[in-house]
């Protein structure tokens, strides 16, 4: 890891090299999945059959793609009952935070006169949870995805997710459950999004795929869109943690060593005003992966996508971080509420010396699958509002028509549309 100075030459180039970050890369990746998304809907479930063997390593035939009731209950057995809790707790967290967001996400109407406007709000019929299986086990993405979900109203919840070896992670099956999953399908990778975007005689086609996955799983998701909503381009996971000299070493470099952990492809930045605590922090972080289970992975991110950054003072540690617009940004600073609406760009905000990163991913509350490589500059935390869709109201009575005609004639001819006066016209004779 490491460190410069704003006062350095290199200052700039680094910054734009972490600018220059992005989540999708390589026309070979697209060429990719372009493939398997035409081979899967041309041929539906034999296409699935053959690239989960393919890709995977396991064969399953169609009639196995679907995990049945009995497997979901036989999951409970195969797990403590400490992990039943920690994983009904963490539900109910989650739960508790995104019913408060139903307030905003009722039909509503008003009164203009006699005109009436509004919008009805309604849940999305289908969802497809993608939910990552390959270097680790995720299910408290299972909750994140599926929980806002069921609290939303949506109709029919589809979770997808390979199975190494053919066998689903209890975990995953428990958390599904928990969650009010409808239907889990033992399928991951390009397939399992172009069989939840086409429909295949097994697997009903959805409204929407929500979750993140690797370099593949995201190029088809951006490939979809359209066909499908998706709600995000999501890329690898990254940390920023503003600090001043007042911030504890030990627990920064043991936060940034927390993100780095997911993925080689992980990017982790410290923004400091403290050269003295950027120097400190850089020996806890080569101190604690000594002894982290995980080491090799979060080495490799440590070594290739990590950075302390020293700069003179708060405004412009802030200027900084908005700039680089991380998926997850700790402010560890004095009196940080004071600074929290200057933080303009991150996916989520973790606030004073002891919010752990670790506390959101799984139990604060709030959602944890949030926007990266850039993306927080204009994408948000996935909320209630992604599985919801809104169709405006408008309704006039012959009074109100009459009132506005000749500013809507007048818009009309303006653009040339003929039968857009006369649609007023024929109804005010």
């Amino acid at each position: 890891m490491k460190i410069i100075a704003s006062t350095e030459r290199g200052f700039r180039p680094a910054v734009k090299k972490v600018l220059s970050r992005s989540s999708l890369q390589g026309d070979k990746v697209e060429a990719t999945v372009r493939s398997i998304l035409k081979a899967v809907e041309r041929g539906g479930d034999a296409a699935v059959s053959r690239y989960t063997q393919k890709f995977d390593k396991v064969s399953v035939k169609p009639e196995a793609f679907r995990i049945l009731p009995d497997q979901m209950r036989e999951a409970y057995y195969k797990i403590r009952k400490e992990d039943g809790d920690a994983l009904r707790y963490a539900a109910h967290r989650i739960t508790s935070f995104h019913e408060r967001q139903k307030g905003a996400a009722r039909t509503w109407m008003y009164q203009d006169g006699s005109i009436t406007l509004g919008q009805t709000i309604l849940p999305l019929d289908a969802v497809g949870l993608y939910v990552p299986g390959g270097k680790a086990v995720y299910p408290s993405s299972v909750l994140m995805s599926a929980i806002p979900a069921k609290v939303a109203g949506v109709r029919r919840i589809v979770m997808c997710s390979p199975a190494p070896r053919g066998e689903m992670s209890p975990y995953l099956l428990v958390a599904a459950d928990i969650a009010g999953v409808d239907e889990v399908y033992r399928i991951g990778g390009v397939q399992a999004i172009g069989a939840m975007t086409y429909g295949t005689k097994t697997i009903a086609r959805v409204d929407k795929i929500i979750g993140p996955g690797n370099i593949f799983v995201a190029t088809a998701k951006r490939l979809v869109y359209g066909l499908v909503d998706v709600d995000m381009i999501a890329g690898p996971s990254e940390l920023l943690v503003l600090a001043d000299g007042g911030a504890n070493p030990v627990h920064v470099g043991a936060d940034l060593i927390c993100e780095a952990e997911h993925d080689e492809n992980a990017s982790v930045w410290l923004v400091t005003t403290s050269a003295e605590l950027a120097r400190e922090v850089v020996r806890r972080v080569h101190e604690q992966l000594k002894s982290l289970a995980r080491q090799k992975i979060a080495g490799r991110a440590i070594q290739h996508n990590a950075v302390a950054f020293v700069v003179p003072g708060i405004d412009e540690a802030i200027a900084l971080a908005n700039e680089i617009a991380p998926e997850h940004l700790t402010l560890s600073v004095e009196n940080p509420f004071k600074y929290i609406e200057k933080i303009r760009h991150a996916g989520a905000l973790f606030i004073g010396r002891y919010t752990a990163p670790a506390v959101a991913d799984y139990v604060a509350g709030p959602n944890h699958i949030l926007p990266t490589g850039g993306a927080a500059r204009f994408h948000s935390a996935l909320s209630l509002d992604a599985y919801m869709r809104k169709s405006n109201i408008v309704s006039y009575t012959k009074d109100d028509l009459y009132n506005i005609k000749d500013h809507v004639i007048r818009l009309a001819h303006m653009e040339g549309f003929e039968a857009h006066a006369h649609s007023l016209e024929v109804r005010l004779k």
